[in-house]
């Protein structure tokens, strides 16, 4: 029996899985590290410490799983998007990695579009310039650390750094570069145009593989302290939301995943490249091979909950911590008491600004609505439900781009609570689904590794044979009719703000 591994380098923590050549999960292992917030709104992480994390998840996941070492036969690799790694040219790292939720890239994404033209960018990379993506990030280090620029010999995505580590290659895969705004879409290649038009050197970057493909074989010295084989296979993989597509089955047109993790996501597969003339979703490579996906992306879905639960549910997280429960199930259960809709009160979940629909890293959170009458109750399933506005704000955009949303799979931590999935019915006004595989990411990079290594024959017949629906929650029509009232009055706050937005983010300075 052979085995592969799936790693997938989130923002809170590494993810390691293994499964067998079924598919069958055998054991995960996740080991957290810090986020650092140096000034407000930006967001960096240590890359040796997933480093670290990845060698200490891979070692206790094969213990767990009580298997053998010797018997893995290859790695997918996943990861949060967007970051940028600067490596010198003995591969030391220059400055700490910043990460997709940074927000200090305002004027360069400005800069950006005023040098290419906003039609042009579209025409060329398929998005805007938006801070999140890795190109603004670049030229922020050339602008305000231009020694560390200077000293830069090669650039890599978070995931793609710990590929270097294993396997001393340069490499990354068209799904993950698909959002350094830097990649040809179309041509699923380096957007030679646009790396002139930037000043930013070709070599600089990696080789691009597609995400099935074996890009390296990890080295004798990694191996033997992982306990794998040496040689061992390491494929492309994907960023995080199109592997967790492949974890969820989103590899045929039709089926939409709505991910609630802490940004969320609704995930669309397309068999060619369809664009949002608004620039308002993303257009990105999928990891199967020559086909692409739809994405829009809400910065802080999941986060806003962890906000309260961190801030808020002081009470909650210490009655869990007796009971030896989830702090969020107690949450739920007190959002529960209060009616849809919340008696009015709706929240903005814009607490690390915004991707989409609105693109407005000064965009800030709140409640709209309060008064006497509410309670923690109101306030949490507000919390819920904002957020959850917010994710029918992509999916509504993906409607209009005429795509066909026949299924709506759910998953990450607002597919855990029932309560919430219903709440996800409700507003997006059609059933939603959960399935047996809820490893997302780390999944879907183990079935890349089985296809890359010929475990599978396509990334279509691996989902197919691991991947089945296990449950359906219908809308519940009082309550959608509830949500009618209030998502137009959620969609207007936010045009009605957006000045102000602005006055406070200069005020702050």
């Amino acid at each position: 029996m052979g085995y592969l591994i799936g790693i997938d380098v989130g923002t809170s923590g590494t993810k390691t899985l293994i499964i067998d050549e079924r598919g069958k999960i055998l054991a995960t292992v996740t080991e957290e590290y810090p986020l650092y917030s140096p000034k407000p709104l930006w967001s960096e992480q240590n890359p040796a410490d997933r480093w670290r994390a990845t060698v200490t998840s891979v070692k206790k996941v094969i213990k767990k799983a009580k298997v053998n070492g010797k018997e893995v036969k290859g790695i997918g690799l996943s990861g949060q998007m967007h970051g940028l790694v600067c490596l010198d040219a003995r591969n030391r790292v220059l400055r700490p990695a910043i990460l997709w939720n940074d927000q200090r890239t305002g004027e360069e994404c400005e800069e950006i579009t005023e040098k290419v033209g906003k039609k042009k960018l579209l025409r060329l990379v398929c998005n805007p310039a938006l801070t999140g993506f890795t190109a603004p990030k670049i030229l922020w280090v050339r602008k305000h650390e231009p020694r560390v620029y200077d000293r830069t010999k090669k650039i890599l995505l978070p995931k793609d750094y710990i590929r270097f580590m294993l396997t001393g290659e340069y490499a990354t895969e068209v799904s993950d570069a698909s959002g350094m705004l830097l990649l040809d879409i179309r041509k699923r290649k380096w957007c030679d145009e646009l790396l002139r038009i930037l000043d930013i050197d070709k070599s600089l970057l990696p080789t691009c593989y597609e995400s099935p493909e074996v890009t390296g074989k990890t080295k004798p010295d990694v191996s033997e302290q992982l306990g794998i084989p040496a040689g061992t296979p390491v494929v492309g993989g994907g960023g995080d939301q199109a592997a967790g597509a492949v974890g969820n089955g989103i590899v045929k047109t039709g089926i939409i995943s709505a991910t609630l993790g802490t940004s969320g996501v609704v995930f669309a597969f397309a068999d060619r490249v369809e664009t949002d003339p608004l620039g308002r979703v993303h257009t990105f490579c999928h990891a199967v091979p020559n086909k692409w996906h739809i994405m829009g992306v809400m910065l802080s879905a999941g986060g806003s909950f962890q906000w309260w639960r961190n801030n808020l549910g002081q009470l909650e997280v210490e009655k869990a911590r007796k009971r030896g429960v989830d702090p969020y199930d107690l949450l739920c259960k007190e959002a529960e008491k209060a009616e849809a809709g919340c008696e009015g009160l709706i929240f903005l979940p814009y607490l690390t600004g915004e991707r989409t629909p609105h693109a407005n890293p000064n965009a800030r959170g709140g409640w709209i609505g309060l008064t006497a009458r509410h309670t923690k109750a109101h306030m949490i399933r507000s919390v819920l439900e904002g957020i959850t506005y917010g994710m029918r704000d992509s999916l509504e955009i993906i409607k209009e781009m005429g795509v066909k949303v026949k299924q709506i799979r759910v998953s990450g931590g607002g597919a855990r609570s029932k309560f919430w999935r219903q709440i996800q019915a409700d507003v997006y006004r059609q059933a939603v689904c959960t399935i047996n595989a809820t490893e997302g990411p780390a999944f879907g990079v183990a079935l890349l590794a089985g296809v890359g290594t010929g475990v599978f024959g396509s990334v279509e017949e691996a989902c197919e044979a691991t991947i089945k629906v296990t449950s359906t929650t219908k809308p519940i029509p009082r309550n959608m009719r509830v949500y009618e009232k209030f998502y137009p009055i959620y969609r207007r706050l936010y045009q009605s703000l957006k000045e102000d937005f602005d006055i406070i983010t200069a005020a702050v300075g």
